[in-house]
């Protein structure tokens, strides 16, 4: 962005929100311009027109979000789930296979492994995860950003570690892409949900594979991950995208109308504002916090903090206009880019108080 003023009058022209919404590790605002595609997305549906035009929107989505996390288009396949997408890399693995996960770290990046009931699920400390790499160690799944309390993960660390081993890497982008910038070329296998940080509707998810698209079997392949689609409604597929396309799972039309458009609008604003702008507001929180004797979790560098012991004031907060989190206890507040200082001083005045 070429100055404050115009980072600022973008996102006012986008976001008419009716409270302090400090919950986008939730959820994420859905932009006005998202908004008015999928009105129009929907209006195809209900005046019986053609839904074709939806399918550019798709690509044109993937197309982003690949150069958001910086790989080329034919490594990104577009989903529903991160959940799904951990499945299909789960059911890839030989058996016997060792993961190595992160304690607490998010279900949909762990249960796919434990319910195969045949792969070796090791689990330790996030801040241990390189070093726990080991010989034997097939896939390392972690997040990029913890949800319950926003920690980083050290993932150049993790790749050397799983380098070194030759093992592979599995990295969730749900709670960074959007906001951290990130590398999804560094890693085999990454995926992330659209409605958080991305701020797209729910229903839509992207997951990037290696050229050679790592051993992974498309288990859940239908028509859309065919070479050539529209031939390839019926019988079995002859032949399948030469692309990460070929991980595709039918696509909600409706959601990716309107990802494309908040995609638009990251791109716009750009990243590393975004990025700016979030961890700033975060560490005003933080030393906010600090003033008010309260000590959160540590997770520098995050726009996700989360403060012990504060949870209960959640409802409390809630009624005042205030939107955060209450996790396990843990007061959590999220910052993305339609927030401001004055959210972060009403929200410590509020705890003040």
């Amino acid at each position: 962005m070429e100055t404050t003023e115009t980072f600022e009058s973008l996102v006012r022209a986008e976001f008419s929100r009716k409270s302090i919404y400090l919950n986008t590790a939730s959820n994420g605002l859905l932009p006005a311009r998202t908004v008015a595609a999928l009105g129009e997305a929907a209006l195809l549906r209900a005046e019986g027109r053609p839904l074709l035009p939806l399918y550019d929107d798709v690509e044109a989505a993937r197309a982003a979000y690949a150069r958001l996390v910086g790989v080329p288009g034919s490594r990104v396949a577009a989903g529903a789930s991160v959940a799904a997408h951990t499945g299909v890399i789960a059911a890839s693995l030989p058996a016997g296979a060792e993961v190595l996960t992160a304690e607490d770290d998010f279900t949909s990046v762990l249960n796919p492994f434990h319910v195969r009931g045949d792969l070796k699920v090791r689990t330790v400390p996030l801040e241990r995860i390189a070093e726990s790499v080991r010989p034997g160690t097939a896939l390392v799944a972690v997040s990029a950003a913890q949800s319950a309390d926003g920690r980083l993960a050290d993932l150049p660390a993790l790749r050397e570690a799983a380098r070194a081993h030759g093992a592979r890497t599995y990295v969730d982008f749900s709670q960074a892409a959007g906001w951290l910038p990130v590398d999804a070329g560094a890693h085999d296998f990454t995926a992330s949900v659209a409605f958080k940080w991305l701020l797209g509707p729910h229903g839509a998810a992207f997951l990037t594979v290696p050229e050679d698209f790592g051993g992974l079997v498309p288990v859940l392949a239908g028509w859309v991950a065919a070479e050539t689609p529209w031939e390839s409604c019926y019988g079995p597929v002859s032949e399948l995208a030469h692309s990460a396309r070929r991980f595709d799972l039918s696509h909600a039309l409706f959601s990716y109308a309107g990802l494309r458009r908040s995609l638009e609008l990251i791109e716009e604003l750009g990243l590393s504002a975004v990025h700016a702008h979030t961890v700033g507001l975060a560490d005003r929180f933080r030393a906010g916090l600090a003033d008010l004797g309260h000590e959160p979790r540590p997770a520098p560098g995050s726009a996700i903090v989360s403060v012990p012991g504060l949870g209960s004031r959640q409802q409390e907060l809630s009624e005042w206009g205030i939107e955060v989190s209450d996790r396990a206890g843990n007061l959590r507040a999220a910052f993305h880019l339609y927030n401001t200082a004055a959210d972060v001083d009403r929200l410590l005045q509020a705890l003040a108080s």
